[in-house]
């Protein structure tokens, strides 16, 4: 058994924010029915791979082991259905457009009038409050809006988008910590709640040892500089002869073996790289000498130096590096699977292990409205009301 079988979970989100969220519920057992719009579904259907490759990957990575119905949500009878879903369900998830929901007659007010118990989780760009309550967005809007493109890059190169939705993932992780919490809370009151979590807020939480540092001092930390703006010291990225390598810290009394290890020790008797933290202009001198040294080796050969030396470190991987390393796999943070269409290929597991409910994560992502007319049926409706739903356009 997984930790939430028995929770039914109505998922209306689009893209990525909610999808992950209910993707995350899936693994953890729960019974999640995505709804979307007929004859389109999630936009994330139609991100392809490329040109042409069709595949489209944001949907596939957050929909795996979900049941579709397609609503329209607009008209009537489709409402109607929402709402019937909604009584059997205990979560619902969706990041529409703020008020939009509201607007067709399925917002919180209306779902909690027909199931007291239901945790209605909302995600929006900005926040359910303030000026730019109502203003479209998606995952860059977080990254930007948030702070954390102003940290990326070198002081004297333009910031970068990083190049993930982490927005929209650190969303989506929220939003489920959300649901959770409402869980639990819901089997002391008896009653489910509103959760509203935005990407925007999301982004500042994210950064909250950061924003603290500007709270405290009135200045802006800056930019990463290939490390840390407020950790000015060995503690970034080299390049090596053939990739880069990442240096995890150096506290004082790693300095002489750290020194050692790389073949430098003369660098110890140098006052200005002694400090833990150092002066930022001091650590721009030293990284300059750590670059000519570490770039006369493989990041392999620094790795087996610096692992006898005791010293912290990573390779800085691609996405081909991260995929072969045996811990995605013995872990279970990645896995194999036989997809019905694609064959057999590599899916993202979950990176949370639990001894006695185990996470199983989903693995194959619905065809749009597949289990359309089997819901409704349990929900109640014959063939005929199913007919005329189907001829109307509401399914």
């Amino acid at each position: 058994m997984g930790a939430l079988d028995g929770i039914r979970v109505i998922d209306a989100g689009i893209i990525v924010q909610g999808p992950q969220a209910g993707q995350t519920l899936v693994d953890m057992g729960a019974d999640v029915i995505k709804v979307e719009m007929p004859g389109l579904g999630d936009q994330a259907r139609w991100i392809p791979i490329s040109a042409e490759d069709a595949r489209a990957p944001y949907f596939i990575a957050n929909n795996r082991g979900k049941r579709s119905i397609t609503l329209d949500l607009r008209l009537p009878d489709g409402a109607e259905a929402f709402l019937k879903l909604i009584e059997t369900a205990d979560v619902v998830i969706s990041n529409f457009k703020a008020g939009t929901l509201d607007e067709w007659g399925v917002g919180y007010e209306d779902a909690a009038a027909r199931n007291p118990r239901i945790i209605y989780g909302m995600g929006t760009t900005f926040g359910p409050e303030g000026p730019a309550a109502a203003r479209e967005g998606a995952d860059l809007a977080g990254q930007a809006a948030g702070g954390l493109i102003s940290t990326t890059g070198m002081d004297d190169g333009d910031p970068t988008p990083v190049g993930a939705v982490i927005a929209d993932h650190i969303g989506a992780q929220n939003m489920t910590i959300g649901i959770l919490a409402a869980i639990v809370a819901r089997e002391r009151t008896g009653r489910g709640q509103r959760i509203d979590v935005s990407l925007f807020g999301s982004q500042l939480y994210a950064q909250n040892s950061e924003y603290t540092a500007y709270f405290l001092t009135g200045e802006v930390p800056g930019r990463a500089n290939q490390g840390h703006p407020l950790l000015p010291a060995v503690y970034g990225i080299v390049p090596t002869s053939d990739s880069w390598i990442a240096l995890v810290g150096v506290p004082p009394q790693q300095r002489e073996g750290f020194y050692a290890a790389i073949g430098r020790s003369e660098l110890l008797d140098d006052e200005r790289f002694r400090p833990f933290i150092l002066d930022p202009e001091d650590r721009k001198e030293l990284f300059a000498e750590l670059r000519k040294t570490f770039e006369t080796r493989t990041t392999a050969e620094w790795g087996i130096a610096l692992t006898e030396a005791g010293c912290r470190w990573a390779p800085v991987n691609d996405y081909a590096a991260a995929t072969a390393d045996p811990h995605s796999m013995i872990n279970g943070y990645m896995q194999d699977i036989d997809h019905p269409e694609y064959g057999k290929v590599k899916m993202m597991g979950s990176p949370i292990r639990m001894s006695g409910t185990p996470v199983v994560p989903g693995q194959v992502s619905p065809e749009l409205g597949a289990d359309t007319e089997m819901l409704l049926v349990e929900l109640g409706y014959d063939w005929d009301q199913i007919g005329a739903m189907r001829e109307s356009g509401s399914i």
